[in-house]
């Protein structure tokens, strides 16, 4: 694995991205992260997991600069991955937590909003939330359900129709977080409440797991070909191709 880290815990697994010090998505870590969870899931011996990140980023979201370089087939393909990924993880029979160790806007908020729970790191810098209107990339019909099921329609529908960015505090005050710790802590604040759901019974557990979030599940187009279709047509778009690569090239500068 290039992308993540593995650690082994007493009943549980940390799964740390580590792609750069932003932790910008592509089409290896997508395809990384969706082995890991499979795998995960099929170990006995793995009862919950915890999704972290680098010092100060859960994940920047989706690296727009690589993206941009891919031809239909490649971004048919990662999109198709992207979604199936968001899928494998709102179903993820398991407890899972997300220890958000810092920035997580657009994809970043994706992994995050799949968890059972939220922790993330304090601090007027650190912003989460789904900002795809803002970036030029079509929301799924998947994701604003999700959203609305930890934040209300008429909260989540202003805010995706904004493309509104939360800090911590606004998160937490609209339920799309847990808590607000340290950032030293956040991964400690995770696996102690992993600790509390492994003191359950692990079929109660997984049964209510599913109870919970039955009528959500229901609302979702399960087919990942379906889930992204509209995003990977509409990122030809020449306006939006161009509003893309003014971004790419303004990015590179900076970094010149």
């Amino acid at each position: 694995m290039q992308n993540v880290i593995l650690t082994q815990k007493e009943g549980y697994t940390v799964v740390q991205m580590n792609r750069g010090k932003v932790n910008a998505i592509n089409r290896d870590m997508v395809r990384e992260l969706r082995q890991v969870f499979a795998s995960l899931e099929k170990d006995p011996g793995v009862k919950g997991v915890i999704l972290s990140g680098q010092p100060h980023y859960f994940s920047a979201g989706l690296d727009l600069i690589e993206l941009f370089q891919y031809n239909k087939g490649e971004i048919t393909s990662f999109f198709t991955d992207f979604g199936a990924l968001y899928l494998e993880l709102v179903q993820f029979k398991k407890p899972f937590i997300s220890a958000i160790t810092g920035h997580s806007p657009a994809g970043g908020c994706v992994l995050a909003v799949t968890s059972d729970n939220r922790y993330m790191a304090e601090g007027d810098k650190y912003v989460i939330g789904l900002n795809e209107v803002a970036v030029n990339i079509q929301i799924s019909q998947n994701l604003t359900e999700i959203y609305a099921f930890w934040m209300g329609n008429g909260r989540a529908s202003r805010y995706i129709m904004e493309g509104k960015l939360l800090s911590g505090k606004e998160a937490l005050a609209a339920g799309l977080v847990d808590e607000l710790v340290p950032l030293e802590s956040v991964v400690d604040r995770a696996e102690q409440q992993m600790k509390k759901y492994l003191q359950a019974d692990q079929e109660i557990l997984v049964n209510t797991k599913y109870k919970v979030r039955k009528h959500l599940l229901d609302k979702l187009d399960l087919k990942a070909e379906n889930a992204l279709k509209e995003a990977s047509e509409l990122w030809w778009k020449p306006d939006i191709r161009a509003k893309m690569e003014a971004y790419v090239d303004s990015f590179s500068s900076k970094k010149k």
